[in-house]
């Protein structure tokens, strides 16, 4: 079965680009909007624990949706599927463009979610379908390339908006691209699907959404409303039985939502293991890295966007090359080194000060941006490669929730971290400089005082919410030692199911 479902045909190319194209301008729009967090929160009047909810809020969409993905990929051709994407991605953009309230921008990006939540796991499948196990790393490295693409002018170019224009029309920039990739994909994308006899289970979403939004609510609000709150353990405890209860529901299912059993491939668990926890990692540097150069550093939201650039190109130049380096030496050399280097890079990180220089946290970025390519498209590619390929969708779906969710979770707990540890710092620095203060101070000497501390205490704050990366990056580094080169696995899981398998093939005929 496994082997009648490898294409031997040529790859379908139009439908790629089309669908590359899609995704590089939901990837775009979401690095747009890091650079542009500081002047959201001054324009609408919002503290970091706010605004990081149009981060967390879009990533809580997608960890919402992305489980439904198997499903719709298995029921609905790669045209509906990508035109309704695309359709839900263009009208959250125009809402977000327009909003001048705070709740307003969130609700355009949760919609914009719910349509790139559909748009990476298709352009994952198409892939891995298109293209035999041994070209496969080639192939990804050209999807990262395209990827990588967008972050990489994403910084710049929002920095140079900002700069010169509001934020909002960040929004309005990708409004009418997302329109015309809309246009093309309706005339150009063919495909059809035969029907296909499945049911979307209801219970199994509702436990899902209550899951996973359980535990990304409770770890968000957790920043603001501190660890004690009944609200935060409250909904951690609802998500985590939840999502226990959604697990168990699963096994139970003859066509499960989503295939947990997948996790029965040990490199597909290994590789899925190690994605969760440099994702937390690379995060850091995504939410941490522009409230210190903006914020602390007052650097223009152009020359930080132009920090942040070198590392993202060479991030994206290196997708490619590490593809080829995959498919000849397999994952666990590339991940190793990879992760070492973000290892180191995220420590040095943790000793940020006042006038650490420009040059100096451009190049320490870019070399942990070099680290970070060499890890997590072949880590990925590595893990799904020996799943059958019925699996593939159940795959992609659990790879992408997975890398959500402990997204939403490390930006929230490192949010928390520096926030804590911040209004700890504060207190002891102030502490500290009453000590050594001779006589009363003026207004303006106090005012001066209380703004150098709560700098000096953000600045700390921030450092030690990267060196809980390097615990977290360190992790993965330990684990990628255990990785093996994959082939294409034998499905266990259906054979330990032979009368389902029956049922199946008759259902087919």
């Amino acid at each position: 079965m496994n082997q009648s479902m490898k294409k031997t045909d040529r790859p379908p190319y139009g439908i790629l680009a089309v669908l590359m194209i899609g995704a590089f301008i939901a990837f775009l729009n979401n690095t747009l909007l890091n650079i542009a967090l500081p002047s959201i929160m001054k324009d609408l009047e919002v503290g970091t624990s706010t605004v990081q909810w149009l981060s967390t809020g879009f990533m809580l969409v997608n960890g919402i949706l992305i489980p439904t993905t198997a499903f719709l990929i298995q029921k609905y051709s790669v045209r509906n599927l990508f035109l309704t994407a695309m359709l839900l991605f263009t009208l959250g953009t125009i809402l977000a463009g327009f909003a001048h309230a705070f709740p307003l921008l969130l609700i355009g990006r949760m919609v914009q979610a719910s349509g790139s939540a559909i748009m990476m796991p298709l352009l994952m499948n198409v892939m891995l379908t298109s293209f035999p196990v041994e070209k496969r790393g080639a192939a990804m490295g050209v999807f990262g390339l395209v990827l990588m693409g967008a972050p990489a002018i994403g910084p710049t170019l929002s920095g140079w908006i900002i700069e010169n224009y509001d934020w909002r029309m960040l929004f309005h920039f990708v409004t009418p691209i997302a329109f015309i990739v809309l246009l093309i994909g309706f005339f150009l994308l063919k495909d059809k699907k035969e029907k296909v006899d499945i049911r979307l289970d209801l219970l199994s979403v509702l436990l899902s959404s209550l899951g996973f939004g359980g535990l990304l609510y409770g770890f968000s609000s957790a920043g603001t409303k501190g660890w004690d709150s009944p609200l935060v353990y409250g909904t951690l405890i609802i998500g985590v039985i939840a999502l226990v209860t959604f697990i168990l529901r699963q096994f139970k299912l003859e066509r499960p939502m989503l295939e947990f059993r997948i996790y029965k491939y040990p490199m597909f668990a290994l590789s899925s293991a190690i994605s969760m926890t440099i994702t937390m990692a690379m995060f850091s540097a995504m939410i941490l890295l522009p409230i210190y150069v903006q914020t602390i550093r007052g650097i223009s939201p152009m020359d930080a966007g132009l920090m942040l650039l070198p590392g993202a190109i060479l991030m994206a130049v290196m997708s490619p090359i590490n593809g080829k380096l995959f498919d000849k030496f397999g994952g666990r050399i590339l991940a190793v080194i990879g992760l070492a280097i973000t290892t180191i890079t995220s420590y040095y990180f943790s000793k940020l000060t006042l006038d650490t220089s420009y040059t100096y946290l451009m190049v320490l970025y870019s070399a942990r941006m070099f680290g970070m390519s060499m890890v997590m498209m072949p880590v990925s590619t590595n893990g799904l490669n020996q799943l059958p390929a019925r699996y593939y969708p159940h795959g992609t779906a659990m790879n992408n929730t997975m890398q959500q969710v402990s997204g939403a979770i490390g930006t929230a707990l490192l949010v928390t971290i520096m926030s804590n540890r911040s209004e700890t710092h504060a207190t002891e620095i102030a502490a500290n400089a009453m000590k050594n203060i001779v006589g009363q101070p003026s207004a303006a000497q106090a005012v001066e005082m209380k703004q150098q501390i709560m700098m000096q205490a953000m600045l700390e704050g921030i450092n030690d919410a990267f060196l809980v990366t390097v615990g977290i990056a360190g992790v993965a580094l330990i684990l990628a030692f255990f990785i093996k080169r994959s082939k294409q696995a034998e499905d266990i899981i259906g054979r330990k199911s032979s009368d389902k398998k029956v049922a199946t093939k008759l259902a087919k005929n």
